[in-house]
């Protein structure tokens, strides 16, 4: 049986998705097989899953064959259709998923200037650090290149696999204990099903079995599998070969009968300065006491990033063979945020790192108080600091920032999860979950918003050479009546839950609201003649076009409210991409032109008497924050760990003017 999908797991089949797909797969008794771009591998290895590198939102078949591939198929089916799916299980990995989702983009030591006359790293996780050295270099297992007797063969065999089972038992043990961090055990059952994967035992097996001794047939199958993975198109993956290596020597010290060296003695707020340092090492260490690491190895997307920043530990990575030079260090200074190792600082960097260290710490806790404020200017004018949200799922931490609504809920995901399009009575009920929630703060949800560059299933579209200028958002809806009027409808029947507001995308002319206020009326009729209750919300008008900008006269006389999205009118006044590196320097919001553009939006509003808000990433930013609130804009909607920060800057602001 053979059934094809396409692949909503977030960011694909990585590490821990790929753990419990084989997980799922090997539950069956069936043989599974997973296809991409016509190649095909087991779906019970979780090594050669990951090799297969699949992606988030690319098309993959899954083949089984045997008396329950029936069920196979379907389970394994519905696993790559959940975003979350391997990202919702195992005691809480969740401080891992957001670590690695605010990954910085990969990048090169030669491209980050040092302060002073430091080394330069990858800033894999931001802050600041100054402690005393503790240096890990444990010695390197070399491969002995022993040849095997015939008789030896057989005997070396066994002893291979009890090493994989010693190692996958202490990992068991691990997790089984409370000495894990909740957000890493995702990442060491990941790690343990690395270890017993059929393609390391094979690769090994093969070369005992020509004679060659365990430990150098354990080295040479992690080398080249290590190389494979580095050789893969994804950042992500790449980072895996590190894992690859990690368990290598793992399953070589058991075969030694060897003990790694500890990291039970690090003193408190000491720089773990290693060559490489395994996920497996690094969370088995006190990270209490960890103040910063340092790695020759290792890159933005490594587990030892990823653990870094769950725990809100600085590091740099990536050092190369310049780490050497760390080890006759006896204090180090460590910048997570720009790459930065100096060995030995002068007294004025030492005072510079300790100034920032304790400002740093003095704002986490400064931070905490602005929870709950509710920020207002010096006349005043409440500022709403609201939230950007894509799903349900990130409720909690909106409200554990303090986010006094939801400015931005992306709809697109909702779509996106299924094969099919989501029923009005499915999406009445999310929306109605996510009003309910806030109630009775308000909760702005944006129409949906796709393109070309993200197509859902249900919907065709046609191939154009720029989708970012094409047939997207209010575009796409007022030309799909049937999937518009479905999500409005669910839209008013969530209404009478809460303080439901609806905003249109890519709007750039007046006529896109008039059509839209038609169809309001025209399900208004349809609810009332089929006796469904539902309220009324307010329509507003997401300005991210320069066409909108240059009517917001009068599309403030349609509209309830406007909203500026300052990501696509950023790009669109500049003229440049903004996933395009190579133009980067022009895509900047604080640009007097675009400035200008977020200036003649907030005179409309304010002329109109309509409340003028932000929900693009510049809402934020604390420079900025000021002088759109003196352009009169009144919401600010932002991600729910900016929240806090953009509060403490209003209220300073307020106290300043006084």
């Amino acid at each position: 049986m053979e059934r094809s999908t396409i692949v909503r797991v977030h960011d694909g089949l990585h590490a821990r998705p790929a753990t419990r797909f084989v997980k799922l797969a090997k539950s069956f008794e069936s043989e599974v097989e997973i296809i991409r771009d016509g190649k095909a591998v087991s779906a019970k290895s979780s090594v050669k899953l990951m090799l297969l590198g699949v992606k988030e939102g690319q098309e993959v078949s899954v083949r089984a064959n045997g008396a329950d591939a029936a069920e196979a198929v379907e389970a394994l089916i519905g696993f790559l259709e959940n975003p979350k799916s391997g990202l919702d299980e195992e005691a809480g990995p969740q401080a891992s998923i957001s670590a690695a989702a605010n990954a910085p983009p990969p990048v090169k030591a030669a491209d980050i200037a040092a302060d002073g006359e430091g080394i330069s790293g990858i800033a894999a996780s931001e802050g600041v650090h100054l402690g005393p050295a503790f240096t890990h270099f444990p010695a390197q297992i070399k491969a002995e290149d022993r040849r095997l007797s015939a008789d030896e063969i057989e005997p070396e065999q066994a002893r291979f696999h009890d090493s994989i089972k010693a190692v996958r038992a202490r990992m068991d043990k691990a997790l089984a204990g409370d000495a894990l961090a909740e957000g890493d055990r995702g990442i060491i059952a990941a790690l343990r099903d690395i270890a017993g994967d059929e393609t390391l035992l094979e690769g090994a097996g093969e070369l005992i079995g020509t004679g060659l001794d365990a430990v150098s047939a354990t080295i040479a199958t992690t080398t080249r599998l290590a190389q494979e993975f580095g050789a893969v198109d994804d950042p992500y993956l790449n980072a895996r070969a590190d894992d690859m290596q990690a368990m290598g020597r793992q399953i070589c010290l058991a075969l030694l009968g060897q003990d790694d060296a500890s990291l039970d003695d690090i003193p408190n707020g000491a720089v773990l300065i290693a060559e490489d340092i395994g996920a497996w090492d690094l969370a088995r260490a006190p990270l209490e006491r960890v103040g910063a690491v340092v790695c020759g190895q290792g890159g933005a997307t490594s587990h030892i990033a990823i653990i870094a920043r769950s725990h809100g530990i600085p590091a740099v990575l990536g050092l190369g063979a310049r780490v050497q030079d760390l080890r006759e260090a006896k204090e180090v200074a460590v910048n997570g945020d720009s790459g930065a190792v100096i060995a030995d600082p002068d007294a004025q960097t030492r005072a510079d790192y300790l100034k920032r260290m304790e400002e740093a710490a003095a704002e986490r806790v400064a931070l905490e108080a602005y929870k709950d404020v509710t920020p207002t200017l010096a006349d005043g004018t409440m500022i709403e600091v609201a939230a950007n949200l894509g799903s349900l799922e990130e409720i909690d931490a909106a409200k554990e920032a303090g986010a006094m609504g939801v400015g931005l809920f992306r709809t697109e995901l909702l779509f996106m999860r299924h094969m099919h399009l989501p029923s009005e009575d499915m999406q009445t009920e999310i929306y109605s979950t996510l009003a309910k929630a806030f109630a009775p703060a308000p909760v702005i949800v944006r129409t949906l918003d796709i393109g070309g560059d993200k197509p859902i299933a249900g919907i065709e579209f046609a191939h154009e050479d720029n989708p970012f200028l094409g047939w997207r958002g209010i575009r796409m809806c007022l030309d799909r009546p049937d999937i518009f009027k479905q999500q409005l409808r669910a839209l008013m029947r969530a209404a009478v839950h809460g303080n439901v507001k609806v905003m249109l995308p890519m709007v750039s002319q007046l006529s896109e609201v008039v059509r839209t206020r038609e169809l309001i009326t025209e399900c208004e009729a349809e609810l009332k003649e089929q006796g469904v209750q539902f309220g009324a919300f307010e329509l507003g008008v997401m300005i991210e076009t320069p066409a909108a900008v240059l009517i917001a006269p009068q599309l403030a006389k349609e509209a309830a409210f406007f909203s500026i999205g300052t990501n696509d009118l950023t790009q669109y006044v500049m003229a440049a991409d903004r996933l395009n590196p190579t133009v980067a320097g022009l895509n900047d919001v604080s640009d007097p032109a675009v400035m200008a553009a977020i200036e003649l939006t907030a005179q409309a509003g304010r002329q109109a008497g309509i409340m003028v808000g932000m929900c693009g990433e510049a809402a934020a930013r604390p420079d900025l924050i000021p002088h759109f609130l003196r352009m009169g804009l009144t919401e600010l909607s932002m991600s729910p760990a900016s929240i806090p920060r953009a509060k403490k800057v209003i209220v300073e602001m307020s106290k300043a003017t006084n």
